[in-house]
């Protein structure tokens, strides 16, 4: 992303690929997001871009498997209630909601389950299972 990106998202609000009348549109997904350049989007497409926290796991700020960390302004919004149980896992590169088939589809509700569901059942198996399908999920191609 170029720089100031993050100050032109109130200005695509409308694209936001998440119904804003759904948890007062917590989650920002946009397609074809044009903040994004040619070489960001291959990096994103082939998920090379996550190359980058494996730095952050070696360093010990994050996680192989876990929830995935939120820009500031998303997780303002779920340090509330029972949402806020999501935080309580460690954040990590995969989780749940990146091998859920579907997830292009999902709504904010479904993906803040999954967060919840990781961190209520967070175990070793758990999160070896998370990785033996991380791959899978890399490969397949979601825009079925």
């Amino acid at each position: 992303m170029r720089v100031g990106a993050a100050e032109e998202l109130k200005q695509l609000a409308h694209l936001n690929q998440y119904n804003e009348n759904s948890r007062n549109g917590v989650f920002h997904k946009i397609k074809n997001d044009p903040r994004i350049s040619p070489l960001g989007q291959f990096l994103r497409s082939t998920s090379l871009d996550e190359i980058a926290q494996l730095f952050n796991v070696l360093i010990g700020d994050m996680s192989l498997v876990g929830n995935r960390p939120l820009p500031l302004y998303e997780a303002e919004k779920l340090t509330r209630d029972q949402i806020a149980w999501r935080f309580l896992a460690p954040a990590g590169i995969t989780g749940l909601w990146q091998i859920t088939r579907g997830k292009d589809n999902m709504s904010p509700e479904e993906r803040i389950a999954l967060d919840m569901e990781y961190a209520m059942k967070n175990s070793f198996w758990l999160d070896l299972k998370i990785m033996l399908s991380t791959v899978p999920a890399l490969l397949q191609n979601e825009r079925v």
